[in-house]
């Protein structure tokens, strides 16, 4: 077997047409996960009654079991469940004109809110106490000190492990072919089994997501740069 060298730069050009699906899948879900995790985060630093075990159990669960399975439950659970409603109460609602990627992006948000909140959590924790009672000493609230003086740094020093989540979630959102979702593996699929060349259409595959992670880490480079330079006194 030989490598069909002209027909990787065809399929590059063709797999190429599915970033923007693909950045849907990892930025959305990162964007919400977000708000998921931040508010996860303080339910578990505060240990709010009742809803500090709510917040462990969701953390664990989506931690602690593969984001296949959880896409896979939210695609075959939610039209189900939404069936079963509209049948109760002739809601008259048709399941399979929602679209597919609705519920990739509900599992994938989901999964990103619990990994997010670890991260949160932690660059919270990691910030002094000091700087939260020079807070309370000068008049602030726990909501006002949280977010304009210990938030922002913990933020400022998780960036490598936000970094990492996002790569991650870019690798990730490969998962949406086996529900028919387009995105770069799905696309890579599709172009190799026109003529049987796999092989040529995943490495042209790879070397997109290898340009999409080199992006991410340089932005992540120059966050870290800058962020280090402020907190130095200097200017970027």
């Amino acid at each position: 077997m030989t490598i069909d060298i002209p027909f990787i730069w065809t399929a590059f050009k063709e797999i190429i047409k599915s970033i923007p699906i693909t950045l849907i899948l990892t930025l959305v879900p990162l964007a919400v996960g977000f708000l998921i995790g931040l508010a996860v985060a303080q339910v578990r630093i505060y240990k709010i009654r009742f809803l500090h075990q709510a917040a462990n159990g969701y953390v664990s669960f989506f931690r602690g079991t593969p984001i296949i399975m959880h896409i896979m439950v939210i695609y075959y659970g939610i039209p189900l469940f939404i069936d079963q409603v509209s049948s109760k109460f002739d809601l008259n609602i048709q399941t399979n004109k929602i679209p597919i990627i609705l519920f990739v992006l509900i599992a994938l948000s989901l999964a990103a809110g619990a990994y997010l909140s670890e991260i949160i959590r932690s660059g919270i924790i990691s910030v002094s106490t000091g700087q939260l009672e020079a807070a309370y000493s000068v008049g602030m609230t726990k909501f006002q000190a949280m977010f304009r003086i210990v938030l922002p740094q913990a933020l400022a020093q998780s960036i490598p492990n936000f970094t990492n989540l996002v790569v991650g979630f870019l690798h990730t959102s490969s998962i949406a072919f086996l529900v028919s979702e387009k995105e770069l593996t799905g696309a890579a699929n599709i172009v190799a089994s026109t003529n049987l060349k796999f092989l040529e259409a995943f490495i042209a595959a790879g070397i997109i997501y290898w340009g999409l992670t080199v992006m991410v880490e340089g932005i992540s480079f120059l966050l870290e740069k800058r962020v280090t330079s402020y907190s130095r006194g200097g200017v970027s």
